[in-house]
């Protein structure tokens, strides 16, 4: 009890005084049958608010009314029969006493004063970045301040949805609950709030609550991507390789790298369901040529799965395929030259099979047969077990002089006039010789190939000449037009014409005349059918009688 004569603190002022008024209420009694009432009975104040209590009796001529209290009081007023006091600066719950005398007897009587308090901080313990679905995970709600503490809840809470309600105990005071995280937990948010429920002293339900924290799940297969990748790549190539990693949840906030070597590939990321694919352009450059690797790696939550595969890149040169020269005059020399890298093995049109590394040649004198000949050159290369072909081809030009085909070009035709024909003639050579027929008389220019009208003056020796810078070539083509109508002809046509009227016009007379002469005559009934004679007309008759 020394301790408390120092500058007292608050604390143990209150503990001391609440000795004393313990002691002196064992003491006090009623006094003849009189009651000391204090008023208000009990009250519930906020921290540091104040009050004022009334200390009262009906004893006629009490003495001495005080009250007791470890709190800053001033006299609020007197009166027969009752004093007054105002408590200010409250911090502590605590009992504060009314005593007085009644007839030389002391009266008691005690009101017991509740602080409350509103807590300082209600937080939620930071969420981890990411929780793996499936997996339990702990809430951990902290209180600090709060009083009184039996009227303090905590309460856990999912949204709006209610995990956990627990008292709150100690200072500060740490309230948990556990519960399993599932996918419909990614994106929720959790929190905490305290509850100081003072509806039993007349007030009401104080609520309080922390700032909300959101949780994201997370879910990732055993294994490790599918990776679609070459297992060869050229020097200068590129190819695309692809990522596939199913079962992943959310797919869409995974992160994907891609890789190539050391070199980091830009991919192209797509999620669908719980599907994520990755897609890259892999590029070879000269400094990965040898063993490298390709590879993909998912991560998501903290976690990783990924896979890798050997690639080797390459260089594949060729193959060269050279001509001493690509257009040459007929008969000269041609040298063909094929080669490719140091570990390819080339072929060549003409050539055998060579080890690999060295060069196939030919030599040929060119003729007109090798006018657009093409030339082919394979080569082939084994890197880790994947054999590589190329191919390359070259086309040869021949220069010859103009030539004109005599079974495409007949020497002989014959025309009717003014029917409509086509002169078709052909001459080859290289360059494309200029071909053209000319009648050796008149000058006049038949069409090659194109239809026109035949006269008669078309008729005659023609001179078809083929004309090229190298040289030129000539064949005589003799056309024959006929009249459509000659002359004799048009004489026999006149004259059996003129024989078939007159025979026309005897046998109607002859007819005529046998009808006149005979009159009627009974006809047989054998059968309905006349025979048929053959008439000679007179003329017929004289003509051929000189003959006889």
């Amino acid at each position: 009890m020394a301790a408390c004569r120092l500058p007292p603190k608050p604390r143990c002022n209150v503990v001391a005084f609440q000795l004393w008024l313990c002691c002196l209420l064992t003491l006090g009694d009623l006094a003849q049958g009189f009651l000391l009432r204090v008023e208000p009975q009990n009250p519930v104040l906020l921290a540091g608010g104040s009050v004022v209590v009334n200390c009262s009796t009906e004893c006629p001529q009490p003495k001495l009314l005080s009250l007791e209290t470890s709190f800053t009081k001033v006299s609020a007023g007197h009166g027969v029969g009752w004093t007054a006091f105002q408590l200010s600066n409250i911090t502590a719950s605590s009992l504060v006493i009314c005593s007085g005398y009644c007839h030389g007897s002391q009266l008691t009587a005690a009101s017991e004063i509740t602080v409350f308090r509103f807590p300082e901080s209600v937080e939620l313990a930071p969420l981890p970045p990411w929780h793996p679905v499936r997996q339990s995970l702990t809430l951990t709600c902290r209180v600090k301040g709060g009083e009184p503490r039996p009227n303090l809840t905590a309460v856990l809470r999912r949204g709006q949805e209610e995990l956990s309600r627990q008292p709150v105990l100690g200072e500060p005071a740490e309230v948990t609950a556990t519960v399993l995280a599932g996918r419909s937990d990614h994106g929720a948010n959790f929190s905490c709030a305290t509850e100081l429920d003072l509806r039993s002293q007349g007030l009401g339900l104080f609520q309080n609550t922390s700032v909300p924290r959101q949780l994201r799940t997370f879910a990732l297969p055993g294994g490790p991507p599918h990776l679609q990748a070459p297992q060869v790549l050229e020097v200068g190539s590129s190819r695309q390789v692809q990522c596939l990693l199913d079962g992943l949840f959310p797919a869409s906030e995974a992160q994907v790298l891609m890789m190539l070597g050391d070199q980091r590939l830009n991919s192209t990321v797509t999620s669908r369901g719980d599907t994520l694919a990755a897609t890259a352009t892999a590029t070879a450059r000269a400094h990965h040529e040898g063993p490298s690797r390709v590879g993909c790696r998912v991560t998501l939550g903290g976690q990783s799965r990924q896979a890798w595969k050997n690639l080797t890149v390459y260089s594949f040169l060729g193959p060269f395929l050279n001509l001493s020269a690509t257009t040459v005059a007929e008969r000269s020399t041609v040298n063909v030259t094929c080669m490719a890298g140091p570990r390819a093995q080339v072929m060549l049109d003409g050539v055998g099979v060579l080890p690999p590394g060295q060069p196939a040649q030919l030599q040929l004198q060119a003729t007109e047969s090798d006018d657009g000949r093409h030339f082919f050159c394979s080569a082939t290369l084994e890197v880790d077990g994947v054999v590589l072909h190329k191919n390359a081809t070259v086309q040869l030009s021949v220069l010859y002089g103009p030539k004109i085909d005599r079974d495409k070009c007949p020497q002989h035709l014959e025309w009717i006039e003014k029917t409509t024909q086509v002169l078709r003639c052909q001459a080859g050579g290289n360059p494309a010789p200029r071909l053209q027929c000319v009648q050796e008389d008149s000058g006049n220019v038949v069409l090659i190939g194109i239809p026109f009208l035949v006269r008669l003056n078309y008729s005659g020796v023609y001179c078809c000449q083929a004309t090229s810078p190298i040289g030129s070539a000539k064949l005589p083509v003799k056309i024959d037009v006929r009249e459509r109508n000659p002359a004799p002809v048009n004489i026999v046509l006149t004259v059996l014409a003129v024989l078939g009227a007159l025979i026309v016009g005897m046998a109607l007379m002859y007819a005529l005349g046998s009808k006149t002469r005979s009159g009627s005559y009974p006809v047989a009934k054998r059968g309905t059918s006349v025979p048929l004679t053959t008439m000679t007309p007179p003329e017929t008759e004289a003509e051929e009688a000189p003959r006889a």
